[in-house]
């Protein structure tokens, strides 16, 4: 038996216990009607108060947050409105001939009792995104969020305190030591999302009961440049995906390798195109975030530092404000392959630039790597395109954009390996939090009711008939 250093966390457990066959036995209409009172919550109700949470967390735009907080939230339970009712019917399957008689199907019932574990780089989005699967599926939840964003979990308590019992869904605050006791309950699904490290833990805390894990991870993710698309557009595109969140996001482009005679172009039009999205001094822009806290901060200074030490090329930005965790949007080139820019997920506005000269090395480049959650393209060579999908492993990607991939909720999301177990969104969100158990209903005498014991010849024909056409 588990030591708890504090039993309310085993109570809380053991309420959603004792509850979670109600819960999952609720009918299509109960379930949609908890999303829909979600829906209101996050569009109207708390629309303000997350707004305001998350400007004074890390001065997060408005329109920011409504992009890539509230509608992906709102897009995914629109869509399991959408096809709830017909994933929760019994799935019918073909059954082979040497079983007639009888029909066979897939129930998707619900796991039992899950934990979320959600990051603050994006808590409304990666918190209540699965929390929509995991009510879609009938379980009932347990909700740990970071505690580097204090005022957004504490608005996210409030919503979920406001719209659910403690016996269904539940959301308990605090730092990395009541994450660590939630983590010795026996859990039936936990759904982390974080950094590969992280994950490491919670995958090993996970396997003390042989609880199912989604894993939602990260990793260096390459985007590809070949020259033979727009660069202007290729460029714009990248600085939104990079510089959104000042670059904390698991999918923004983590490294650019470049086509080296595009190296002067590429460097030309960032410039410009900085300016045009954040003025020419970012920190007066309304439209650029900050770092979420100092000790992220002194990562990513560190970073820059270590980089201009070892003869890297800071050809835009660089400059910083410790008082205001403020970090420019910086482009680097020629980084030491074993600086911490180029080892490290970098997680913030710094983007350096590796140049190749033909496609191959930049393949070779990536697969030196682990595989990354997210791969981009930007080419209208269809040749390049095929080589680069053929010959990489990601879990995730777009060509000629980015980010894109999450938006999509007919797409599965989720990583591979190091970037990732699992996939979530849409059905595969559903599915995650679902167990799919198989049922064989017979209707009549079958094959396999002559074959009892004892054994005779007879029955050794069928058998050998059967091996032979069935």
């Amino acid at each position: 038996m588990e030591d708890y250093k504090d039993n309310r966390f085993l109570e809380l457990f053991n309420t959603q216990k004792t509850n979670q066959f109600k819960i999952g036995s609720t009918t299509y209409k109960e379930r949609v009607k908890k999303l829909n009172a979600l829906k209101i919550a996050l569009e109207t109700t708390y629309k303000e108060a997350i707004r305001k949470a998350m400007y004074d967390d890390f001065k997060k735009p408005k329109l920011e947050v409504d992009l890539t907080e509230i509608y992906p939230v709102l897009s995914e339970i629109k869509f399991i409105k959408k096809h709830l009712k017909s994933w929760m019917k019994l799935q019918k399957v073909d059954t082979p001939l040497a079983l007639l008689g009888a029909s066979s199907y897939i129930k998707y019932e619900p796991k039992g009792i899950c934990l979320i574990i959600s990051p603050w780089n994006f808590p409304i989005n990666l918190t209540f995104s699965p929390l929509v699967s995991a009510i879609a599926a009938g379980n009932t939840v347990i909700i740990k969020p970071s505690e580097q964003t204090l005022n957004i979990s504490k608005v996210m308590a409030m919503i979920i305190k406001d719209l659910f019992r403690e016996d269904e869904i539940a959301l308990v605050e605090g730092d990395v030591e009541v994450s660590q006791e939630l983590l010795k309950l026996p859990f039936n699904h936990i759904f982390f999302t974080g950094s590969p490290q992280v994950g490491k833990i919670v995958m090993k805390a996970a396997s003390q009961h042989l609880t199912s894990v989604t894993l939602e991870l990260g990793g260096k993710s390459p985007t590809i440049i070949d020259g033979s698309s727009s660069l202007e557009k290729a460029v714009q595109k990248i600085i939104f995906g990079k510089f959104t969140n000042a670059g904390q996001t698991c999918i923004a482009p983590d490294y650019i390798l470049l086509k080296s005679d595009l190296k002067d172009e590429f460097t030309k039009i960032f410039k410009s195109k900085i300016v045009k999205f954040y003025n020419e001094n970012a920190e007066t822009s309304n439209s650029y975030c900050r770092i979420v806290n100092l000790k992220h901060f002194e990562r990513l200074k560190s970073y820059i530092e270590e980089a201009e030490q070892n003869q890297a090329i800071i050809v835009s930005g660089g400059n910083f404000n410790l008082e205001d965790n403020y970090i420019e949007p910086t482009l680097v080139f020629n980084a030491p392959e074993a600086s911490q820019l180029m080892q490290d997920e970098i997680f913030g506005p710094i983007l350096p630039v590796k140049t190749y000269s033909k496609i191959e090395e930049a393949v070779d480049y990536i697969n030196s790597k682990e595989k990354p959650l997210a791969l981009y393209i930007y080419s209208k060579n269809k040749k390049n395109i095929d080589y680069i999908m053929n010959n990489t492993r990601a879990g995730t990607g777009c060509i000629n954009h980015n980010l894109l991939q999450f938006l999509n909720p007919n797409l599965p999301f989720g990583g591979s390996n190091n970037s990732g177990i699992g996939k979530s969104h849409g059905f595969f969100g559903f599915e995650a939090f679902s167990n799919r158990r198989s049922l064989v209903k017979q209707h009549t005498m079958g094959a396999t009711d002559l074959l009892y014991p004892p054994y005779n010849n007879f029955k050794q024909k069928l058998i050998d008939l059967t091996l032979k056409w069935f």
